[in-house]
Order: structure tokens, then C-alpha cells, then sequence
């Protein structure tokens, strides 16, 4: 019964004739109540006349500012403080009209006022309309929703009892859906056994395993959004075996501009657990450089490059060219971005065609080049060398030589990690690309030359991930190359980051890192990304070891020389040279490789020496 009283009460909220009707009744009370207090409850004949003057021009004046400000256009049940502030200046404005009319009235009949209103009463009935109407709304944003069945819902901790977790309590508390709250989790003791938003703070994190039995809890809430990634993996370790779900609020960084709610609550994911905390790069204040600028991109169909072109475009450039292969990634690209102020080229063109590359340049002359285009599968292009070369090496030449020819401000190129003492083909050809920008540099001095070198990207298309999700979802096995073997691994929009960077404080010859934390066993990975779809690693999922695969290395480096690495104006992003070769031009010998393809190998080792050593290794 308490719950259909509840609901049609709530209702009345969103019919703006029943608010103005209940705010007329009660803004009439509150002029009874003006005269009552000020003279007795039941008021004398005389001022009767008076009484009904004041509870008719008092509440119309109110109303007729409240529908002028469209007040009973806000649904009261989902308010926040501005609709109360708003509220409260609306209420404000009525009153002085109210006393406007009725100084007016009294100047104009000076021998007898149309109607007599103590000025006691005058700030009684102020004071107490504020309050009537107040409470009238304040009473439809509390009011109980109707709960489903207990057996529907399940109950909640909010780990969290600061600014965020209040926000979500507040929104649970008023759509409750599937899950039923049962107080906070908060390390804070001044908070313990206190209640907020009417919630308990039951404890500190060390009391949360005995919590969740106590009170049966199904699921966590993490309301902390500034939460450093060891401090969730710590939390989700204690709890993924007493079978709680947990769920997140995304990061300061995703929250921007949005409101904290239940909509935002999302499942935990593996990059919320690997304990590595995202570098985090003021880019608004580095990009500069793109502002008005003619921006290209190669490979912006790529995870890498669609992201590139995304953050480039927050930061004002004139146009932005969205050069890539494949037609569908860039379809996609520009349908994700039709609604871009920023004026989009797309062009279907391979990198390494000179030809092509030479019409796009003279065309839109880029002022700034992002060079994303490459080939990326280790496994694959260890049979195909030539293709790797071609794409990864010669694209990059004749990238690099039309920026110079052109009178490119800068340009960056996206390398990796594999580049460096490199024992696959696809890293061979990414360092035969850093040698030939350096080689450029020489060349194109005017023009600013710089490679960015990351480990694996969470998200992208080269990612392990998607393939460990799909053995998870067929039920196993999840394929891992070797027990021993570790990655870095960042994200996408943190790699993106870092490129913007590097773009603003290059001088020219740079080859920039980041400082990516500590290398992740891919066995832990596939062990966590099992539990999250919520099965138990080798029990209902098995991990199968295949061997090292060709060209792959157990652990990956950053740099040749450590010693030769410098930092920068960012305590995270280090930098050391790019060296051109001291032997034969690299730019000669990738062209003879790419005449002769029977030869490609072998003069893919005559231009990386390092990767003929690592080839004898393995």
C-alpha cells in the first residue's frame, strides 16, 4: 500500500498543473498562517477580508513567476541542487512581485489600502511559503520508489563513502533495479558507524570478507575514481573467491563532463587489474602545435590511428587527412565522427606507393604527419618478409621523404618495442623504419623527425586479448606460448597520449618511451581475464603451453642502450637518439631487397646486424 501511495505521489511530480495547484494551496496556508501567528488562530472578522485578499495575489503572484520561469518543467524526483537554487530565485522574484503590487496598492489608496498585511505577518508568510514549497519538492525527490521483490535483487557495498560513493548511493537509493544497498566500505575511521545518505559506513576494507558473509553480499561497488590499479587488483583478489561481482566506476579521466550514477557502473576489466597506473599527459597544453595546423594521418583506420585522429581533433586543426588502406576502417572512422567541426579527408591509399603518397602531399601539404600505417602480426610476417619491409620500411621512407620534400613542420612515427634487439621480422622491419628516419633527419633538416616506441596495446587489433576472450567463451583451452613469458602493456588512449607528446617536445633525431611499469606475465593475464568471465583458471578452463612461436622473444626491451637514455619535461617520458647507420645507406639496401624479393631476408640482416645475431640465438 506504501509503495502505490509512493508511486502516485511521484507521478503528480511530472504534471506541472498538479504542482502549481499544490503550490497554490500551500502558499494560501502560508498566508493563514502569516495572520494566525501574528494575531490568533482563528482570525477575527475584521481581517478576514484582508486574509482572502493575501491568499489569492500572494500565490499568484508566486505561480505566475514560476510558469514564466518554467519551474513546473523540472522532474522533481530526478532534481539536483541547481533545480533548488533555481527554485529558491523564482521564490524570490514572486515575493518582490507580491510586494510590488502590494506597495502599490497602498500608495495608490493612501485613505484606505485595499487590504491590511502586518509586516509580521508579511515575514511569516515569506518564510513559511519558502518552506511548503520546498518541502513539496524535496518530498518527491525522497519518496521510495516501489521495490521489486527480494528475490530480484541483490545486495550491494559501496567500497567508497567519499563525494562519488554518495552520488551513487543517492541515484541506487531512488532506482534501485537489480541491486539493494546495505551500507558503505570506507577505510576513513572518522566515517565508521556513521550514515550517509542514510547508510551505514560498516567498516574499513580489512572487514569487508567478513561483511560480505554477514550480510550476504553479491555485489561491490568501487565509487573511487582517482583508485590506483593495485589498489582494485588487492580488492578483487580478496574477493573473487567468496563469489562477489565487482563493479567500477570508470576513471576521473572517462567521468569528465558526466554526472556519477548507476548508469556508469560498469564490470571490472583486465586493465583495471594489471597494476600499472595510466601515465597521465596534459595534452591540452602540449598540442599547440596541431591548433590550425594540416594534420595527416597514415593508418587511421588502425585502433592506433583512430585514436590519433581523435586527439588531434580536440585540439583545433585546420583539416585532418585520414589516410589508410582498408576502405572499411575508414568508413567507420568517419561515420564515428560525422558530427567532427573539423574538416575530414578520407583517402584509400597504401603508404609505401610513392606515387599515390606524392598527390596526397602536394594536395593537402601536411603540416604535421602521424605515420600509424604498418604491418603488426609477428607470426605472420615472418612469412611474408618482403610485405613486412614493404609496408613497415619503405612506407616509412617515402612517408618520411615527402615530409621533408614538402616542408612538414614534424612528423612521428609509431614504432614498438620489438624494434629493439629484435628477433622477428616485423621488429627487424620497424627498426629498418627508425634507422631510415634518422637517415631523413640528415636529409631534411627543417623538418622535425622523432619515433615513439611502446610495448602492446590493450584494445588493439594486434592485442592477445581478443583471442584469449574467444577461447574463454568457447570453453577453452586459452593457447599461452610460454609459462615465462612477459609483455608491457599499455592503453590505447594512454599510448595516443604519449604520441601527441612526443610530437610537442621533440627537437629533432628523438626516440621517445614510456615509463611503462613492470612487464606482465601473459600467463597471470590469461589467469585473470578466466576469473573475469567468471570461471576458475585450469579447473573450468584449461591453459595450454604451444612453445615460443618464430620471431617471438620470452621478454621485450625499450631501449639498446640504457645508459644513453635521457628524461624529459614529463618524469614519465624518456628519450634517446635516433642514430642513422654507419655502414651502407639502409634506404639502398631495402630497395634492392624489395627488387630482389628471394634476397629479402638476407638483406634484412645486413641493415638490422642485431637481428642476424638473435636469429642464431633462437
Amino acid at each position: 500500500m506504501l509503495n502505490r501511495l509512493c508511486t502516485i505521489w511521484k507521478k503528480l511530480a511530472g504534471r506541472g498543473f498538479c504542482v502549481a495547484a499544490l503550490d497554490f494551496v500551500f502558499l494560501a496556508f502560508a498566508a493563514y498562517l502569516g495572520y494566525a501567528i501574528r494575531l490568533t488562530l482563528f482570525i477575527p472578522p475584521v481581517n478576514l477580508p484582508d486574509l482572502g485578499r493575501v491568499a489569492l495575489v500572494f500565490p499568484a503572484s508566486i505561480v505566475v513567476i514560476f510558469l514564466a520561469g518554467r519551474q513546473y518543467g523540472t522532474l522533481w524526483t530526478q532534481a539536483g541542487f541547481e533545480d533548488y537554487v533555481r527554485f529558491a530565485r523564482l521564490y524570490v522574484l514572486g515575493a518582490l512581485l507580491f510586494a510590488a503590487v502590494f506597495f502599490s496598492w497602498r500608495l495608490a489608496l493612501p485613505s484606505r489600502a485595499l487590504f491590511l498585511l502586518p509586516r509580521t505577518s508579511f515575514a511569516i508568510m515569506l518564510f513559511s511559503g519558502m518552506i511548503f514549497c520546498g518541502a513539496l519538492r524535496v518530498s518527491w525527490r525522497l519518496a521510495l520508489p516501489p521495490h521489486p521483490t527480494s528475490q530480484l535483487q541483490l545486495d550491494a557495498l559501496i567500497f567508497g563513502a567519499g563525494e562519488a560513493g554518495t552520488l551513487l548511493a543517492r541515484d541506487l537509493l531512488r532506482n534501485p533495479g537489480e541491486l539493494r544497498l546495505r551500507g558503505f566500505i570506507d577505510d576513513d575511521l572518522q566515517k565508521e558507524g556513521k550514515r550517509i545518505a542514510g547508510l551505514a559506513v560498516l567498516g574499513g576494507s580489512e572487514a569487508l570478507p567478513s561483511l560480505v558473509r554477514r550480510h550476504q553480499i553479491k555485489v561491490v561497488l568501487v565509487a573511487l575514481p582517482s583508485v590506483n590499479g593495485r589498489r582494485i587488483r588487492t580488492l578483487y583478489d580478496a574477493l573473487a573467491p567468496l563469489g562477489v561481482s565487482v563493479r567500477v566506476l570508470p576513471s576521473l579521466h572517462e567521468l569528465a563532463g558526466g554526472n556519477i550514477s548507476v548508469s556508469r557502473l560498469r564490470h571490472i576489466r583486465l586493465e583495471d587489474l594489471l597494476g600499472r597506473e595510466p601515465v597521465q599527459l596534459d595534452i591540452q597544453k602540449v598540442a599547440a602545435y596541431l591548433r590550425g595546423r594540416s594534420v595527416l594521418v597514415t593508418g587511421a583506420g588502425g585502433s592506433i590511428g583512430s585514436e590519433i585522429v581523435r586527439q588531434v581533433l580536440r585540439n583545433g586543426p585546420k583539416e585532418v587527412v585520414l589516410l589508410g588502406h582498408g576502405e572499411q576502417s575508414i568508413y567507420l572512422l568517419l561515420e564515428s565522427l560525422r558530427d567532427s567541426p573539423v574538416p575530414l579527408c578520407p583517402i584509400i591509399a597504401d603508404a609505401a606507393d610513392a606515387a599515390g603518397m606524392r598527390g596526397v602531399f602536394a594536395r593537402w601539404r601536411p603540416q604535421v604527419v602521424f605515420h600509424a600505417a604498418a604491418h603488426k602480426h609477428v607470426p605472420l610476417m615472418e612469412d611474408c618478409p618482403r610485405e613486412a619491409l614493404r609496408v613497415n620500411a619503405l612506407g616509412t621512407l617515402t612517408t618520411a621523404e615527402l615530409a621533408g620534400e614538402f616542408r612538414a613542420e614534424r612528423m612521428v612515427l609509431i614504432s614498438t618495442d620489438k624494434a629493439v634487439n629484435p628477433s622477428s621480422v616485423m621488429g627487424a622491419s620497424k627498426r629498418v623504419a627508425e634507422l631510415l628516419l634518422g637517415e631523413a633527419q640528415e636529409r631534411f633538416p627543417s623538418t622535425v623527425y622523432m619515433a615513439v616506441r611502446f610495448g602492446n596495446v590493450l584494445g588493439s587489433r594486434g592485442s592477445v586479448i581478443p583471442k584469449f576472450e574467444q577461447q574463454i567463451a568457447n570453453g577453452g583451452p586459452v593457447t599461452v606460448t610460454d609459462p615465462a613469458m612477459k609483455r608491457y602493456f599499455m592503453l590505447i588512449p594512454e599510448a595516443v597520449s604519449l604520441v601527441i607528446e612526443a610530437g610537442a617536445i621533440g627537437q629533432g633525431g628523438e626516440l621517445f618511451a614510456l615509463d611503462m611499469g613492470e612487464p606482465v606475465s601473459i600467463t597471470e593475464m590469461a589467469e585473470l581475464l578466466i576469473r573475469l568471465h567468471g570461471y576458475e583458471p585450469r579447473k573450468d578452463v584449461s591453459i595450454v603451453y604451444t612453445g615460443i612461436r618464430p620471431g617471438e622473444k620470452l621478454f621485450e626491451e625499450l631501449f639498446y642502450d640504457p645508459d644513453a637514455v635521457r628524461p624529459t619535461a614529463h618524469p614519465k617520458v624518456f628519450a634517446s637518439r635516433l642514430t642513422a647507420p654507419k655502414t651502407a645507406p639502409v634506404a639502398e639496401l631495402l630497395r634492392q631487397s624489395l627488387d630482389e624479393p628471394g634476397r629479402a631476408l638476407e638483406l634484412l640482416r645486413q641493415m638490422v646486424p642485431e637481428y642476424r645475431k638473435n636469429i642464431r640465438k633462437h
